[in-house]
């Protein structure tokens, strides 16, 4: 046991949960004093000891599945499973409806609208144990699982979910039970579709598991724990994203925003001394004679940078774009100003969004929705954005101002206009670029970048919200 806890460690450092050896030993620990044929208890053991954000429980339940789950030979067919029900599970004085009526002994296959009855009845009376007999039946039946096939769980469940049609299996759920019961309010029918949504729900969790299981007994847990890896909000590629991996975005940021803030307060707080204050040394050295043995040094007084934001929002890296412009506006606190643009080819300044907004959210959407950002084309032209930036905002950019561009720098083969970078280098703190495409990309086709990196303080890949947390660190 104490090397599959080793092994499942191992595979969540891996897929980037940060675990001590502490919290390795305080897990190895905790199961011995639980009962390990309980499966629930030790996921939740688990997770206790290993687990510190919320955010990595589903990579981390993903790993348990695979570690922990059910092991079953193959049979002499080289099949997974029976393929069958087992009489002794399954035998509840139904014999023509378990496949058994043609005498002892004997066995008929059931038909696929025997399957499908029986699961719409273990959905329509919520029962568990007879959803699980027929999840292990529709797998063998309808997966064309084969041992040693290198192919993703994912099609598998595909085909089993295709076969299956649980969208009609869910309307006739519904259908049946607001026909069994009386006139219902549109409150009692609400729940009604909740209570099924999450039946049907919990059908595909049960698919979902028992091919992963099939698929440990093939290939192993390491292999197909690599294959079937679930990354971490803050690792997961914004410009990739599916949509639940977007809402996991948006629950992290609030968070992250957070972390960031304290750390630039600490940063700030504990930075280095300031100049020498010859008074002070002069009066602590009366104690030594009047020799400045213990130099005394004037408290800095840091202060907080102004934030210029000039994000391009065309189709390539909107989304990119949306989390930014979430984050900074959750760090606003952090800083003395903050000052928002979104461009494409033409460019508008999005200030007020933010400030009047509820939330960074809502901003987003406003600014999607009124920002005049097309200027002829709707596609991007950063060099005459940029132009317009420098005609109508560069007055407002000082020493204590900090410039971030947020783009690709794919300009459609207009010209550059880096000119304008160069004199914000000149007229501000720092002018550094954000750029969410990964770096073997830079310079080909109609990118640019290289014509605006001479003039920025840096150009640092931005993919993931782990990257844009390590540059915010560094921001202050």
């Amino acid at each position: 046991m104490l090397d599959v806890i080793a092994a499942f460690v191992g595979e969540l450092r891996s897929a980037g949960i940060g675990i001590s050896v502490t919290e390795h030993v305080d897990a190895a620990q905790a199961i011995g004093v639980i009962a390990l044929e309980d499966r629930e208890l030790l996921r939740e053991t688990l997770a206790a000891t290993l687990v510190k954000s919320q955010d990595h429980r589903a990579a981390f339940d993903v790993a348990f599945d695979i570690y922990f789950s059910t092991r079953r030979a193959l049979n002499a067919g080289g099949e997974f499973g029976d393929g069958e029900f087992d009489h002794a599970e399954a035998d509840d004085g139904d014999d023509d409806v378990l496949g058994v009526g043609e005498g002892v002994g004997h066995r008929r296959e059931m038909s696929t609208e025997e399957l499908m009855r029986m699961l719409e009845d273990s959905m329509l009376h919520d029962d568990i144990a007879l959803r699980n007999r027929v999840v292990q039946e529709s797998v063998t039946r309808f997966a064309g699982m084969t041992p040693g096939r290198p192919v993703g769980g994912t099609y598998y469940l595909y085909r089993v979910l295709r076969s299956l049609d649980l969208e009609t299996l869910q309307q006739r759920i519904i259908e049946q039970e607001g026909t069994a019961r009386a006139p219902l309010g549109t409150l009692q029918q609400r729940l009604i579709l909740d209570d099924v949504v999450r039946r049907i729900r919990g059908l595909k969790l049960a698919i979902e598991a028992e091919i992963r299981r099939r698929l440990v007994e093939d290939r192993g847990a390491e292999a197909l724990a690599r294959s079937v890896r679930k990354p971490l909000p803050e690792d997961i590629d914004v410009m990739h994203a599916t949509r639940e991996e977007i809402h996991a975005l948006e629950r992290s940021l609030l968070p992250l925003s957070r972390k960031l803030a304290v750390r630039l307060m600490r940063k700030r707080r504990h930075g280095r001394h300031g100049p020498l204050d010859v008074r002070a040394t002069m009066r602590h050295s009366l104690s030594t004679g009047g020799v400045p043995i213990d130099p005394k040094y004037k408290h800095p007084r840091p202060s907080k940078p102004e934030i210029f934001i000039i994000a391009d929002v065309s189709g390539s890296v909107a989304s990119f774009a949306r989390f930014t412009l979430h984050l900074v506006y959750a760090l606003g606190s952090s800083f003395s100003k903050v000052r928002s643009f979104v461009f494409v080819d033409g460019i508008d300044e999005v200030t007020h969004h933010f400030e009047e907004a509820l939330g960074p959210a809502e901003a987003a959407n406003r600014v999607n929705e009124e920002a005049s950002v097309v200027w002829v084309d709707g596609h991007s032209d950063y060099g005459h954005a940029l132009s317009d930036f420098h005609e109508r905002f560069s007055q407002d950019v000082t020493s204590r101002s900090t410039v971030m561009i947020l783009g690709d720098a794919r300009n459609n083969y207009h010209q550059s206009s880096a000119w304008v970078v160069a004199d914000l280098q000149k007229r501000a703190r720092h002018v550094f670029w954000l750029n969410p495409e990964p770096q073997p990309y830079w310079n080909s086709g109609d990118s640019i970048i290289a014509e605006y990196a001479m003039h920025c303080d840096s150009i640092t890949e931005v993919r993931t919200l782990r990257q844009l947390e390590a540059f915010i660190a560094e921001l202050a």
